[in-house]
Order: structure tokens, then C-alpha cells, then sequence
């Protein structure tokens, strides 16, 4: 069993957040087991009883508690019945029972007036499996090609394939319609293999919606039933004014490799230098995006990117402060031709530490950019983002 590095509240309710397959309902049911009621879902009977008769759940979980002794009460995939919060609600002010609430959408729960329990429920998120969870069985080349899928990784090379073709071809397209999130699955279909295509590039409404023979209004609202379905998030760009921020481009991420290239067709297509170079940005930016959340850290991300096109890949700001520069680069020597971002950004921002995340055996110093492993990298995130509170 892998140890996952999620701090679950053991005295509080909450929310437990993450795409399918990345473990949430095995991480509950191995933590919790004692005096404990579950609700499952994902299972017809469950999701028609409940949602037919939301009252019915407050009604069977009163006798579970009063009768039984129950403590703690888990409602898997709770997005699919949100009516059920109303009962949650009451019940944890009049009982004072805990419950875990897991769910792989935030949609529907955004919507309509959904109660979202005021506070009464902490959130948490759960990602495929981090370098620090898998260390002792991880293989570079392998997890750039199939990903860290709690449900993929550790199984044959021809199980993750398959497991990861119907993961993009069944749930994040036919599921997605099943939601009712999209009405025209043919457009979101095209909307997704380019966005899969486009991953870690700049995002333009315009010429995707052109591509696809959407609105462009259209496609800003896939993007966002990929970010509340927790499919993806958005890399924004890094200026000194919040106004800048919102308007510029913004890049968007696929959450895990192995879905990445599923939806682009490489999973059984020989190395390729430039795509495993756009892989291993991608590497590092979901490692550094899910520690964040992990680190439940005060911390940003950003990149950064001039009107002349020089770019640096990832900023690391905390508390107005930026923390650190760094351009991620699939090489195994880095010289003076890799720094071009990181000298423009100097220009700018001279007192910001810059690094270059790569393949180099050793640390070593080049024009005052420090080329580091990118192991070394992973191993000082923690400093990097730092704990709530944790002064840096």
C-alpha cells in the first residue's frame, strides 16, 4: 500500500476533491474504519433512493447515530445528489456527527445555490501520486509516458494502456455528457483532443473555437468544465498588477501525463525529443501544483512572458514575494544557450534567485543561474512553497 502525504482532518468534517482514479474512496476507507456509515454514489440504487428522497439519508443517518453509534459518515461522489448537503448541514449542527464528503466535480456544487456548509466542512485535494509517495519504484521515462494514475501506476504496460484509453474515451467524454455539463459532445470531443494537443501553450479562445467550429464563448466554458471537473487547471502569467494578470493569456495543464498522452495518441509512440521535453515541463509543473496544495502553502505559481517572447516557466511568488525563477529544460548539460528567459527576466527582477530545473548529475553554477537535478528540485519544494505561517 502507498503511503499518500494528504493530511486528512481526523476532528472535522470536510471535503475530499480529486479526479476519478486518484484513490479518494481507498485513502477514506483505510484511514476511517471504525463506527463508520457509507454512502456510496456511484451506485444506482444509492444515487436513485437519495436522489428521489434527499430527506431519506437525514432520516436513516439520525437512527445510525442515536441507535448504532455511528461517528462518521462518508458520501462518496457527493456532487452527483448536492441536495444531500442541506441534510449534511443539519446534521452536523444537531448531532454533531463528522463526515467526509468525496467528489471528482465542483460543477454542480457551484451552482444553483448549492450549500456548500459554511465553513462547517474543510476542503482537501487528492492528486495521482507524487515523486515523494512513489520514490522508491519511480521511474522517470515510465511516469512521463503513462502518468501516476493511482488506478494505472504499478500495472503492466499494456494494462495502463487500457486503462487509460477508456479513462479519456469513456468518462472525460461520454461521462462528462452523462453530467449533462456539455450538449454538443461532438465539439467538446474536438475541444479536447486540442486542448490536449496545446498542452503548457498559450491559451487562445479564438483560434481554438475556430479550430473546433465553437463559439469562443463555448470554449471558455469547456475550459471551465475541465477545471471544475478537476481535469486540468491554468497556469496564469506573472505581472506586478493583478488587473495584467487577469487579462493576459494564460496556459492551461492536463492533471496527469498518462491522460495527457492518451488523449494525444502517444502512449505506444517511440520517444520523441520535443514532445518528452513539453512532458517533463509538465512533470514539474503538476509536482510543484499538487505539493501546493498539499503544503496547504500561502504560495503562487505563475510563469512568466514578455510582448518579445521571452519566457520563463515557472515563478514561485509567497506573500507579494517572489520566491524563485526557474526554466525547465530536458537536457543533460546546461549552458549559456538555455538562459535567454531567465537573463530577460533578470533585467527585470534582479534580485530573484534563477535556476534551471534539468538532467545534470550535480548542482552547478553558470551566469549566476544555478542548474540543479531535477530531483533536487522536488526535494527542496517544501522550502520552496513553505507552510502556512512558515516564514521562507
Amino acid at each position: 500500500m502507498i503511503n499518500r502525504i494528504c493530511n486528512l482532518p481526523d476532528s472535522q468534517s470536510f471535503f475530499l476533491f480529486g479526479p476519478r482514479q486518484t484513490g479518494k474512496s481507498t485513502l477514506v476507507d483505510l484511514i476511517f474504519t471504525g463506527n463508520v456509515w457509507k454512502i456510496d454514489l456511484l451506485m444506482t440504487d444509492q444515487f436513485l433512493r437519495y436522489s428521489k428522497y434527499p430527506d431519506l439519508m437525514r432520516r436513516e443517518a439520525l437512527e445510525k447515530i442515536e441507535r448504532e453509534g455511528i461517528g462518521r459518515i462518508i458520501i462518496d461522489e457527493v456532487q452527483r445528489v448536492p441536495q444531500l448537503l442541506n441534510e449534511v448541514h443539519y446534521l452536523i449542527e444537531k448531532t454533531g456527527c463528522l463526515f467526509v464528503l468525496t467528489g471528482s466535480s465542483a460543477r454542480k456544487m457551484r451552482q444553483g445555490g448549492v450549500n456548500l456548509l459554511a465553513g462547517r466542512a474543510v476542503q482537501r485535494r487528492l492528486f495521482p501520486f507524487v515523486c515523494q509517495e512513489i520514490a522508491d519504484t519511480f521511474d522517470l521515462r515510465d511516469v512521463l509516458r503513462f502518468g501516476t494514475l493511482a488506478g494505472v501506476y504499478g500495472r503492466s504496460q499494456e494494462q495502463k494502456t487500457d486503462i487509460l484509453r477508456a479513462y479519456t474515451e469513456t468518462y472525460l467524454k461520454e461521462e462528462i455528457q452523462a453530467e449533462g455539463l456539455v450538449r454538443n459532445l461532438g465539439g467538446f470531443s474536438r475541444f479536447l483532443d486540442l486542448a490536449a494537443s496545446q498542452f503548457g501553450e498559450l491559451i487562445s479562445f479564438t483560434a481554438i473555437g475556430r479550430e473546433c467550429q465553437v463559439p469562443t464563448r463555448t470554449v471558455q466554458s469547456y475550459y471551465e468544465i475541465l477545471e471544475d471537473t478537476l481535469i486540468g487547471f491554468r497556469l496564469m502569467p506573472w505581472a506586478k498588477s493583478l488587473r495584467k494578470r487577469l487579462v493576459a493569456h494564460s496556459k492551461f495543464y492536463l492533471f496527469d501525463l498518462g491522460v495527457t498522452n492518451s488523449l494525444n495518441r502517444q502512449l505506444t509512440a517511440p520517444p520523441d525529443p520535443v514532445l518528452t521535453g513539453r512532458l517533463f515541463e509538465q512533470f514539474i509543473i503538476l509536482e510543484t501544483h499538487r505539493m501546493l496544495s498539499y503544503l496547504q502553502s500561502e504560495a503562487s505559481i505563475y510563469f512568466w512572458r514578455t510582448n518579445h517572447g521571452a519566457e520563463v516557466d515557472l515563478i514561485i511568488e509567497k506573500h507579494g514575494k517572489l520566491i524563485g525563477a526557474f526554466e525547465i529544460k530536458s537536457v543533460r548539460h546546461v549552458t549559456g544557450s538555455h538562459l535567454s528567459g531567465l537573463r530577460s527576466f533578470r533585467e527585470d527582477y534582479p534580485n530573484v534567485p534563477l535556476h534551471v530545473v534539468s538532467h545534470v548529475d550535480h548542482a552547478y553554477r553558470i551566469e549566476d543561474v544555478l542548474a540543479m537535478p531535477w530531483s533536487m528540485f522536488l526535494e527542496n519544494l517544501e522550502e520552496y512553497l513553505g507552510h502556512p505561517g512558515r516564514p521562507l
